[in-house]
């Protein structure tokens, strides 16, 4: 589901490196880490040097591949001591067409966030990782893919369910649609790989 119009790194300036770090101190060749991600070593190549910009599906599944969080990969403060989160307070962040607004603390088991999804971007990529995700629509409607069944989700509808199971979600609707979304977050499988420098 990657889209040939996706913008460059314009408000995304530090992502692209960190990126690269992050799966250079897994120890983790660009071959490899693009194939956890479910994304061609261009592909990859491409987000680690500002070319092309993550979608949320990307995000999640680096975040997992690298044992950090969407919030670390965006740049985000670390965790603060204050339960409350004010909308004033945080700036969205963008990223080929969506954008994303923290609406949690980094750092915990569960990262919550408010999605703008553009119409027609990234309709046809479908995920598949450990875990659970839980989204709530705001506004517009949702079409959400799991498994065979596709589900159109209105304002004021929720899906909560295993992120094992195939999925994918796109805006139903031109104006594309806003929606709280909650993942839970899991370390990559393998803790401890073996480093590979081919690659890198």
């Amino acid at each position: 589901m990657t889209s040939s119009s996706e913008p460059t790194d314009e408000g995304l300036p530090e992502m692209a490196p960190r990126l690269r770090d992050l799966r250079r101190r897994r120890g983790l060749t660009l071959e490899v880490a693009a194939q956890r991600a479910g994304l061609s070593p261009a592909h990859l190549s491409r987000l680690e040097t500002g070319q092309r910009q993550p979608s949320l599906p990307m995000l999640l599944a680096l975040a997992r591949i690298y044992g950090t969080t969407v919030a670390d990969l965006l740049g985000e403060q670390p965790a603060e001591r204050d339960p409350v989160i004010r909308g004033r307070d945080r700036e969205p962040m963008a990223a080929a067409g969506w954008d994303y607004h923290q609406a949690g603390n980094p750092g915990r088991a569960m990262q919550a966030l408010r999605v703008f999804v553009p119409h027609g971007v990234q309709g046809d990529l479908v995920r598949v990782h450990p875990g659970e995700e839980w989204l709530h629509v705001v506004s517009g409607r949702l079409r959400l893919g799991l498994g065979d069944a596709v589900h159109e989700l209105a304002a004021g509808d929720s899906a909560h369910f295993d992120s094992l199971t195939p999925h994918r979600i796109a805006a139903a609707t031109p104006e594309g649609a806003e929606i709280l979304f909650v993942h839970t977050l899991l370390q990559a499988p393998e803790l401890h790989p073996v480093p590979d420098r081919r690659g890198m």
